[in-house]
C-alpha cells in the first residue's frame, strides 16, 4: 500500500487551504511601521491583554504588523516590536517541511512541554529587534499556543522544528523577552556589539523592501 503524500498546503490559522497568494493579504493591506529595537521599554516588559475585539484598529494593526514583518523579512512579529503594548503577534514562515503557515493570534498562551517528553533543538535566532546577529540558542522542537483571533474566537495553533521556535519566540516577546535574554552574558554581549556594527545593512534593506511594494 502506498504512502499518503505528506501534506502540502499553506495553513491560514492552523487550517489548510487549496490556494493562497504569495503576498498575504494583509500586507496588501497594511502599512510598514518602525520596528521597536532592543533597549525600548516597550520590549522588556509584559504586555496588556487584547479586549477590543472585532475593531477597525485592531484589525488594522494586524494588516500593519503583516506588512511589517513582510518588509523586514521577518518570520513573526509581536506588538510590541511596532510599539504597541497588547498581547498579540503575528507569523507568515515557511516550515523545516516546505509548509507555509500564516496567521495571528492574540493573547496566546504556550502549553508547558513535560521535561520527560522535549526535544530540544540547538539552532541559531535571530530577530528583528535586534538586527544583525544570530546565536545559537536551545527550544523544544515542538510547541502550542491558544488564544483567540481578531474577532475573540479560540483558536490553537501547534507548531514543529521552525515554526514552533517561532511561536515561541513571539510569545516570549509579550511576557517582555527577547531572545538575548536566553543567552549567556557573553554571548549577550557579542550579539549586541555585532548589531551595533552590522544593523544598519537591515534598516536598509528594509527601506529598499517596503519602497518596491509601494509602502
Amino acid at each position: 500500500m502506498a504512502a499518503t503524500p505528506p501534506d502540502r498546503r499553506v495553513r491560514v490559522q492552523g487550517v489548510p487551504v487549496d490556494a493562497y497568494p504569495a503576498l498575504a493579504p494583509e500586507t496588501e493591506r497594511g502599512a510598514v511601521r518602525r520596528i521597536t529595537v532592543v533597549g525600548e521599554e516597550v520590549l522588556h516588559r509584559p504586555c496588556r491583554p487584547v479586549t477590543g475585539f472585532g475593531t477597525p484598529g485592531l484589525a488594522r494593526l494586524i494588516d500593519d504588523m503583516f506588512a511589517t514583518n513582510h518588509t523586514a523579512e521577518g518570520a513573526g512579529l509581536a506588538a510590541n516590536q511596532v510599539g504597541v503594548d497588547l498581547r498579540l503577534f503575528v507569523w507568515d514562515i515557511t516550515d523545516d517541511w516546505g509548509v507555509r503557515h500564516v496567521g495571528h493570534i492574540a493573547n496566546p498562551v504556550l502549553d508547558e512541554t513535560p521535561a520527560a517528553g522535549r526535544r530540544l533543538l540547538e539552532e541559531p535566532e535571530g530577530c528583528l529587534s535586534v538586527p544583525g546577529p544570530y546565536r545559537t540558542l536551545a527550544r523544544p522542537d515542538h510547541a502550542v499556543v491558544r488564544g483567540q483571533d481578531q474577532h475573540g474566537n479560540p483558536l490553537v495553533i501547534e507548531g514543529h522544528g521552525y515554526f514552533a521556535r517561532c511561536l515561541q519566540h513571539e510569545t516570549d516577546h509579550l511576557h517582555g523577552r527577547l531572545y538575548l535574554d536566553r543567552l549567556a552574558t557573553r554571548d549577550r554581549k557579542s550579539a549586541l556589539r555585532e548589531m551595533a556594527d552590522r544593523g544598519q545593512e537591515a534598516f536598509d534593506r528594509r527601506a529598499a523592501n517596503a519602497a518596491r511594494l509601494g509602502k
